[in-house]
């Protein structure tokens, strides 16, 4: 048999959320594609690719911050040097017409 879920999900910054929920109250940081949740079940981190329902999720843990961290400045210099073939690799799941 299920049973009823309640959340409430509150924006107070861009990329900054608060959730409610009957088991308690957790934080969400991250947007579309990565999102970093903190909350009594500990932290957790969830990888999608956005506009497919595909997600990971997993234990936060510090070989996976300092993954984040390498693969933010390897985009950011290719955003440097490339513009278009950095926003190309980012949005290369995206139908032509977005």
């Amino acid at each position: 048999m299920g049973y009823f879920r309640f959340r409430k999900t509150f924006s107070i910054l861009p990329g900054v959320r608060i959730n409610l929920s009957k088991t308690g109250v957790s934080t969400s940081l991250g947007g579309h594609g990565a999102t970093v949740n903190i909350g009594k079940n500990g932290e957790n981190v969830t990888l999608g690719a956005p506009g497919t329902g595909l997600s990971y999720r997993t234990p936060l843990n510090s070989i996976l911050i300092i993954g984040f961290i390498l693969v933010a400045l390897a985009f950011g210099a290719l955003y440097l040097v490339s513009p278009t073939t950095a926003h190309a690799i980012l949005h290369w799941w995206q139908p032509r017409w977005f």
